[in-house]
């Protein structure tokens, strides 16, 4: 037997309907190129809410075009996602190969054969998109950069980005690889999902220290974190064929956004017009939370409980992103099960359905706030004694 509860609410913001084809989110009103005048130089742009997927803004979103160093989202993705798995302790040392060592473009200059931490060349490759720490990191990964490649373009697929293909681990001009502002954006969400993103993301300029204490200065490709507001992370690249090219994201107040940019004509065009993009988005579009972790749900009846009810409470956030202005009805629907004796702190106890306007929107998990123990022999014995 489940018990509905229904409660509504008003909030000021557009109403969320089908799904779209990035991320799997849903759809807001967005715009296109056509409509509004951003973007102008870029051949491919974009920018979604992070927390939702939802489309604010596109541009030729699944044009094959080259990313450059754009490609190391992807590199970055895998390798956090593998150090997490393996419970890899980011001070390892690793071994620069001379393979490593003999990569061009952008590097940290690594000296072969010499040792340095996991950590070191992970923020490297973040703040200085370091073309030697990405060879050295996949190696040390995966064996070889050829296993590490296969694993990118399995990841890919996995993640359903259907217009990429990946040739190398470091974005440096190649036959054959390609992307699309669409899955960059893709994969950008799922870096942004590792903290230490963030944390090395945010160096502006550091003193990268060589073991033989020779000193290699690197600084921030991404501009935009010391002159856009909000912003806290993103990856650069540039080659003759991709063109600027860049991904950031921002976040103000409940708002995160994700902006990709392909194929722009210089860094600077690049960056004035991403922030263009970005104040676009935040101008027109908002976050609401429809749920938050922790928040109550209500004391419900325990069968065969040592205690008469348990508190439940929702287990996760879940957030609303919409066009500013345009009103709409939340409705929060409490499914709860029957509780039955034993359960324990965070078991699931039934779900909670967000919908907007009616329409089912997500759901989180309703969970219990406190232990209840079965009730035994003794406990019905003591039960019976008090009542006499």
């Amino acid at each position: 037997m489940k018990k509905k509860i229904y409660i509504a609410f008003a909030a000021v913001f557009a109403a969320v309907a089908a799904l779209t084809s990035v991320l799997g989110a849903r759809a807001v009103a967005r715009a296109s190129a056509e409509e509004i005048s951003l973007a102008k130089t870029c051949k491919s742009a974009l920018i979604v809410d992070c927390d939702t997927g939802s489309v604010v803004f596109e541009k030729n979103t699944k044009e094959h075009l080259p990313i450059a160093s754009m490609v190391k989202i992807m590199t970055l993705s895998l390798a956090f996602d593998e150090i997490e798995k393996r419970e890899i302790p980011l001070d390892t040392v690793v071994v620069a190969s001379e393979n490593a060592a003999s990569m061009g473009g952008s590097q940290a200059f690594l000296d072969a054969n010499a040792e340095y931490r996991l950590n070191e060349l992970l923020k490297s490759i973040i703040v200085a998109s370091a073309n030697d720490s990405c060879v050295a990191v996949a190696e040390y990964l995966y064996g070889s950069v050829e296993a590490f490649v296969a694993e990118m373009n399995s990841r890919a697929a996995e993640w359903n980005m259907s217009d990429t293909a990946f040739v190398n681990c470091t974005g440096l001009p190649k036959e054959g690889g390609y992307s699309c502002a669409a899955d960059v954006a893709v994969m950008f969400k799922k870096l942004t999902e590792h903290e230490k993103f963030f944390e090395y993301a945010g160096e502006w300029m550091y003193d990268f220290v060589h073991p033989d204490g020779r000193i290699t200065q690197l600084t921030n490709t991404n501009k935009l974190i010391r002159f856009y507001e909000g912003c806290d992370g993103g990856k650069t690249g540039y080659t003759d064929a991709a063109r600027s090219c860049i991904t950031v994201t921002a976040k103000r107040g409940d708002t995160r956004l994700i902006c990709v940019a392909v194929g722009a004509e210089n860094s600077k065009t690049r960056n004035k017009e991403v922030s263009e993009m970005l104040n676009y988005g935040f101008a027109n579009y908002e976050t609401k939370y429809a749920v938050r972790a922790g928040d109550d749900v209500g004391e419900y009846d325990v069968t065969n409980g040592k205690i008469d009810t348990v508190k439940v409470v929702a287990e996760s956030d879940s957030t609303v992103f919409a066009k500013r202005g345009d009103g709409c009805e939340i409705t929060l629907e409490y499914l709860i099960d029957e509780i039955k004796a034993p359960v324990a702190t965070g078991d699931k106890v039934g779900e909670i359905v967000i919908k907007v306007n009616g329409e089912e929107y997500s759901r989180v998990n309703a969970v219990a706030a406190s232990d209840c123990g079965k009730r035994g022999y003794m406990d019905i014995v003591k039960d019976f004694i008090g009542e006499w």
